[in-house]
Protein backbone atom coordinates (compact mmCIF):
# COMPACT_ATOMS: atom_id res chain seq x y z
CA UNK A 1 0.00 0.00 0.00
CA UNK A 2 1.58 3.41 -0.54
CA UNK A 3 1.05 6.99 0.25
CA UNK A 4 -2.68 8.09 0.84
CA UNK A 5 -2.92 11.91 1.68
CA UNK A 6 -1.96 15.70 0.88
CA UNK A 7 1.35 17.09 -0.23
CA UNK A 8 1.68 20.79 0.16
CA UNK A 9 4.27 23.04 -1.65
CA UNK A 10 5.31 26.84 -0.75
CA UNK A 11 7.94 29.23 -0.24
CA UNK A 12 8.15 30.78 3.16
CA UNK A 13 10.99 31.68 5.23
CA UNK A 14 9.40 29.45 8.29
CA UNK A 15 8.22 26.54 8.09
CA UNK A 16 4.92 25.64 6.08
CA UNK A 17 3.65 23.75 9.14
CA UNK A 18 3.80 26.92 11.34
CA UNK A 19 0.99 28.37 8.66
CA UNK A 20 -2.39 28.95 11.23
CA UNK A 21 -4.47 26.67 8.91
CA UNK A 22 -2.68 24.05 10.44
CA UNK A 23 -3.33 24.72 13.92
CA UNK A 24 -0.43 24.07 15.51
CA UNK A 25 0.37 20.60 14.21
CA UNK A 26 3.87 19.60 14.81
CA UNK A 27 6.14 17.04 12.67
CA UNK A 28 5.63 13.40 13.39
CA UNK A 29 7.69 11.52 11.61
CA UNK A 30 6.21 8.41 13.22
CA UNK A 31 3.16 8.75 10.44
CA UNK A 32 1.60 12.54 10.18
CA UNK A 33 3.45 14.75 9.16
CA UNK A 34 6.63 15.17 7.55
CA UNK A 35 8.92 17.77 5.90
CA UNK A 36 10.63 16.77 2.36
CA UNK A 37 14.12 17.88 1.55
CA UNK A 38 14.40 21.68 1.27
CA UNK A 39 14.50 23.76 -2.09
CA UNK A 40 16.63 26.31 -1.98
CA UNK A 41 14.97 30.08 -1.49
CA UNK A 42 12.32 28.85 1.17
CA UNK A 43 10.79 26.30 -1.24
CA UNK A 44 9.64 23.30 1.03
CA UNK A 45 7.21 20.56 0.92
CA UNK A 46 5.44 18.57 3.34
CA UNK A 47 3.74 15.37 4.07
CA UNK A 48 0.20 14.74 5.93
CA UNK A 49 -0.53 11.43 6.34
CA UNK A 50 -4.28 11.52 6.81
CA UNK A 51 -3.70 14.66 9.28
CA UNK A 52 -4.96 17.51 6.83
CA UNK A 53 -7.00 19.88 8.28
CA UNK A 54 -9.94 20.60 5.55
CA UNK A 55 -10.57 20.64 2.16
CA UNK A 56 -7.04 20.68 -0.33
CA UNK A 57 -8.75 23.92 -2.34
CA UNK A 58 -9.35 25.88 1.32
CA UNK A 59 -6.00 24.76 2.76
CA UNK A 60 -4.11 26.12 -0.33
CA UNK A 61 -5.82 29.37 0.05
CA UNK A 62 -4.78 29.68 3.59
CA UNK A 63 -1.45 29.01 3.09
CA UNK A 64 -0.82 31.48 -0.19
CA UNK A 65 -2.44 34.39 1.88
CA UNK A 66 0.03 33.34 5.12
CA UNK A 67 2.98 33.42 2.46
CA UNK A 68 2.01 35.68 0.41
CA UNK A 69 3.38 33.32 -2.18
CA UNK A 70 2.46 30.59 -5.08
CA UNK A 71 1.45 27.40 -3.60
CA UNK A 72 0.11 24.15 -4.43
CA UNK A 73 -1.18 20.95 -2.60
CA UNK A 74 -1.41 17.21 -4.03
CA UNK A 75 -4.07 15.03 -2.94
CA UNK A 76 -2.73 11.43 -3.14
CA UNK A 77 -4.22 8.54 -3.50
CA UNK A 78 -2.27 5.25 -2.92
CA UNK A 79 0.61 6.55 -4.50
CA UNK A 80 -1.11 5.73 -7.72
CA UNK A 81 -2.68 9.00 -8.85
CA UNK A 82 -3.02 12.66 -7.71
CA UNK A 83 -4.97 15.91 -8.21
CA UNK A 84 -2.90 18.86 -8.04
CA UNK A 85 -3.97 22.67 -7.43
CA UNK A 86 -1.70 25.66 -7.33
CA UNK A 87 -2.37 28.83 -6.53
CA UNK A 88 -0.82 32.26 -6.89
CA UNK A 89 -1.61 35.16 -4.72
CA UNK A 90 -3.72 37.39 -7.39
CA UNK A 91 -6.02 34.33 -7.43
CA UNK A 92 -5.37 32.28 -10.47
CA UNK A 93 -5.88 28.90 -9.85
CA UNK A 94 -4.94 25.44 -11.92
CA UNK A 95 -5.57 22.04 -11.21
CA UNK A 96 -4.42 18.99 -13.37
CA UNK A 97 -4.19 15.21 -12.70
CA UNK A 98 -1.03 12.67 -11.82
CA UNK A 99 -1.16 9.34 -13.52
CA UNK A 100 -4.26 9.97 -16.32
CA UNK A 101 -4.47 6.48 -16.69
CA UNK A 102 -5.28 5.67 -13.13
CA UNK A 103 -7.04 8.95 -12.80
CA UNK A 104 -9.71 7.96 -15.91
CA UNK A 105 -9.98 5.01 -14.58
CA UNK A 106 -10.60 5.15 -11.22
CA UNK A 107 -13.51 8.71 -12.14
CA UNK A 108 -14.62 6.95 -14.94
CA UNK A 109 -13.99 9.48 -17.32
CA UNK A 110 -12.76 8.85 -20.97
CA UNK A 111 -9.07 8.90 -20.75
CA UNK A 112 -9.11 11.10 -24.27
CA UNK A 113 -11.23 13.93 -22.92
CA UNK A 114 -8.65 14.00 -19.82
CA UNK A 115 -5.64 13.83 -22.01
CA UNK A 116 -7.62 16.46 -23.83
CA UNK A 117 -6.57 18.82 -21.17
CA UNK A 118 -3.24 18.51 -20.64
CA UNK A 119 -2.21 21.43 -22.71
CA UNK A 120 -4.58 23.92 -21.07
CA UNK A 121 -3.57 22.51 -17.89
CA UNK A 122 0.44 22.51 -18.62
CA UNK A 123 0.13 26.26 -19.73
CA UNK A 124 -1.56 26.88 -17.00
CA UNK A 125 1.08 25.48 -14.39
CA UNK A 126 4.17 27.40 -15.81
CA UNK A 127 2.08 30.48 -15.80
CA UNK A 128 2.02 29.42 -12.13
CA UNK A 129 5.75 28.72 -12.14
CA UNK A 130 6.18 32.04 -13.49
CA UNK A 131 4.23 33.84 -11.01
CA UNK A 132 6.69 32.61 -8.79
CA UNK A 133 9.70 33.43 -10.43
CA UNK A 134 10.74 30.34 -11.92
CA UNK A 135 10.11 28.37 -15.40
CA UNK A 136 11.85 30.88 -18.05
CA UNK A 137 12.49 28.94 -20.70
CA UNK A 138 10.23 25.80 -19.88
CA UNK A 139 8.59 24.69 -22.74
CA UNK A 140 4.74 23.65 -22.20
CA UNK A 141 5.07 20.64 -24.04
CA UNK A 142 7.96 19.39 -21.32
CA UNK A 143 4.90 19.92 -18.61
CA UNK A 144 2.57 17.98 -21.17
CA UNK A 145 5.06 15.64 -21.14
CA UNK A 146 5.19 15.13 -17.04
CA UNK A 147 1.48 15.43 -16.68
CA UNK A 148 1.11 12.78 -19.32
CA UNK A 149 3.69 10.22 -17.70
CA UNK A 150 2.77 6.93 -15.66
CA UNK A 151 5.64 6.81 -13.18
CA UNK A 152 5.39 4.29 -10.54
CA UNK A 153 4.63 7.01 -7.57
CA UNK A 154 2.32 9.85 -7.88
CA UNK A 155 4.65 11.24 -5.23
CA UNK A 156 7.76 11.28 -7.59
CA UNK A 157 5.41 13.00 -10.50
CA UNK A 158 4.77 15.80 -8.13
CA UNK A 159 8.43 16.19 -7.77
CA UNK A 160 9.27 15.52 -11.54
CA UNK A 161 6.45 18.58 -11.95
CA UNK A 162 8.23 20.63 -9.54
CA UNK A 163 11.51 20.57 -11.01
CA UNK A 164 10.65 20.46 -14.55
CA UNK A 165 8.64 23.72 -13.94
CA UNK A 166 11.89 25.48 -12.92
CA UNK A 167 11.72 25.19 -9.04
CA UNK A 168 15.33 24.81 -7.14
CA UNK A 169 15.92 20.85 -7.02
CA UNK A 170 15.93 19.33 -3.45
CA UNK A 171 18.35 19.24 -1.27
CA UNK A 172 19.69 17.11 1.50
CA UNK A 173 20.10 18.46 4.49
CA UNK A 174 22.14 16.20 5.77
CA UNK A 175 24.39 16.69 2.88
CA UNK A 176 27.92 18.22 3.21
CA UNK A 177 28.38 21.36 1.07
Amino acid sequence: MGFSGELVFGRSERPLIEAPVFGGAQEDNEGGITACWPRPGGWQTWQFHGTFPGRPEDVLRAVVEWTGAPACVALVHDSDVALVWGLEPEGDMWDAWLNLKIAAEMSDRPLSEMDAAVPDDARRALDWARSAGVGDGVAATAIEEILRSDETFAEEVFTNLLDRLGFPEAVDPEAEG
